[in-house]
């Protein structure tokens, strides 16, 4: 048996987390809707975490007796992992700039996503040309396929 070597990059990733990720990106409660980045590949792709509570404020009135995130609030998870891939991938040249949300395609949503879940948010970069950046994510709960959207974003100075 022949033991195989990685000739791509062998530095592991230290997972992100939330106070990273608010240097980072912009977001604060209530919209900041990743708790860890957990899997990141520069230029190529991130998973994000977010543990979902029952004292977000969308679980007063998303619904009464019967809560359920809404699915903007899982493509805009989707959406902030890729910005923070983004902003990690582009170091130095990403200061001063920020990550706007272009276009939302092909969103589906699968299955509920309910207080006690913890999602894992996958992005993937379809391609990027200049300052915009095109992805392809998805949402899944214990591995199940919660939501999935394609999108796209720019990278634009504050």
């Amino acid at each position: 048996m022949t033991e195989q070597t990685d000739t791509q990059d062998n530095t592991e990733f230290e997972p992100l987390d939330v106070v990273r990720i608010m240097e980072m990106i912009p977001h604060r409660y209530p919209l900041l809707l990743v708790d860890r980045i957990i899997q990141f590949e520069a230029g190529k792709s991130a998973t994000g975490l977010k543990n979902v509570t029952m004292n977000e404020p969308h679980f007063e009135g998303h619904f009464p007796n019967a809560p359920i995130m809404p699915g903007v609030l899982i493509v805009e998870a989707m959406a902030q992992t890729s910005a923070i891939m983004v902003v990690k991938t582009l170091g130095e040249e990403a200061e001063g700039k920020l990550v706007y949300f272009m276009t939302i395609d092909e969103a589906r949503f699968r299955k509920p996503v309910v207080p006690g879940d913890a999602i894992h948010l996958h992005v993937e970069v379809i391609r990027s040309r200049g300052t915009v950046w095109k992805f392809k994510g998805t949402a899944k709960v214990d591995g199940k396929l919660c939501a999935e959207a394609t999108f796209s974003a720019m990278i634009m100075d504050k």
